[in-house]
């Protein structure tokens, strides 16, 4: 497929998330979401696209993408590791876990191993504020972390 057909066909599947969820109200978020679902990012392209459809500046659109953690710039990794940055998960030793998992990753928030493996993201609760420290892999919750959940959450993401 060459790159003008690759732009088509990325225009044509954001066209029709925007159809789709167009006659929602507050159509914009739902748009985001179903785009990142498609693409497992928000491409940049997107944004001028939705803008125009939705009769906004693409920087009100950039503003949105940007407020939210959840929408990523980037394609994530294979495994996505969120760690609860709350006030809660911080007064249990959230802090130091966190310093630990980035030192052996090697990379900082909303950064992916260079093999693709995991992506590293801050979220600021999970719920799980009397199970401090928490974190979230893959969709899959993890309470009361230490340093024995963090060697197999560890490990879980390099396989």
């Amino acid at each position: 497929m060459n790159i003008r057909a690759m732009v088509d066909d990325e225009v044509s599947r954001i066209s029709e998330i925007i159809d789709h969820c167009r006659s929602m109200e507050g159509p914009m978020l739902p748009i985001l979401h179903k785009v990142q679902e498609e693409f497992g990012f928000i491409p940049e392209s997107a944004k001028q696209i939705i803008a125009n459809a939705l009769n906004l500046s693409r920087a009100e659109v950039h503003g949105v993408v940007s407020f939210y953690h959840d929408f990523r710039a980037q394609p994530a990794g294979r495994h996505v590791l969120k760690l609860c940055r709350a006030e809660a998960c911080q007064s249990m030793g959230g802090e130091p876990l966190a310093d630990r998992i980035k030192a052996e990753l090697g990379i900082d928030w909303h950064e992916t191993t260079s093999d693709g493996a995991v992506t590293l993201e801050p979220v600021y609760c999970l719920g799980l504020c009397a199970q401090a420290p928490a974190a979230m892999l893959d969709g899959d919750l993890h309470a009361r972390i230490d340093e024995h959940c963090l060697a197999d959450i560890l490990a879980e993401v390099r396989t």
